[in-house]
């Protein structure tokens, strides 16, 4: 089943999970390039929801709503993803999608193993170091990227304001908004609580 939603019916809480590169096959199959490691995201969710990217709506045009499609097959192609959605019967429906933003409702996810954690849920994490005995804050996680072994975490220094204020960014010697890149692996990480936004850690300051 194929819908354009209303506004007030997109889902608040939507993941983007990758881009349609392509038309797959003649009898409407698409194929999708996952964002790092959400290809089994993408395979296991029952609904995707299709967006233009920004430069592909016309000058003046309103802007795009989300439309959601019922996704009746789903399997791994190499590095990416091949679909059959429905409502898409010959490759030309499927190839007017190419470009379009591949998106999921965060709550439809299957729920991960133990020990395991969605990239997106660690954004805006704030992670903390014991390595000099005491726990104190080094930054928030921006972004987690994919080194081909591991996950990494890249924060964003921050510095624990006196008297519980907000926390104040930390500067480089250039004055630009300091980084760290922290391998996100048991060898490092001692625990996640992501109910109270925190990850905690042994990575030293210095680095």
């Amino acid at each position: 089943m194929t819908q354009q939603a209303a506004p007030g019916a997109v889902p608040p809480d939507l993941v983007e999970l990758g881009r349609i590169t392509s038309a797959y096959g003649v009898k409407g199959w698409v194929k999708v390039q996952p964002h790092s490691a959400q290809a089994e995201v993408l395979r296991s969710v029952k609904q995707w929801w299709l967006v233009r990217p920004a430069p592909q709506v016309a000058a003046g045009a309103p802007a795009h709503v989300p439309t959601v499609y019922a996704v009746a097959q789903a399997r791994p192609q190499g590095s990416t993803v091949v679909a059959q959605l429905a409502g898409l019967s010959d490759r030309d429906q499927a190839e007017a999608l190419r470009g379009c933003l591949v998106m999921a409702a965060r709550s439809a996810f299957p729920k991960p193993d133990d020990d395991e954690y969605y990239w997106v849920d660690l954004i805006g994490c704030d992670l903390y170091s014991d390595a000099d005995g005491a726990p104190h804050l080094l930054g928030r996680v921006a972004e987690v990227l994919d080194n081909g072994a591991h996950a990494v975490l890249r924060v964003a220094r921050l510095r624990a304001a006196p008297a519980g204020g907000e926390p104040e960014v930390v500067l480089d010697a250039k004055g630009r908004p300091a980084e760290i890149l922290v391998p996100f692996v048991r060898a490092h990480i001692h625990g996640v609580d992501l109910a109270a936004r925190r990850i905690d850690s042994d990575w030293p300051a210095e680095y």
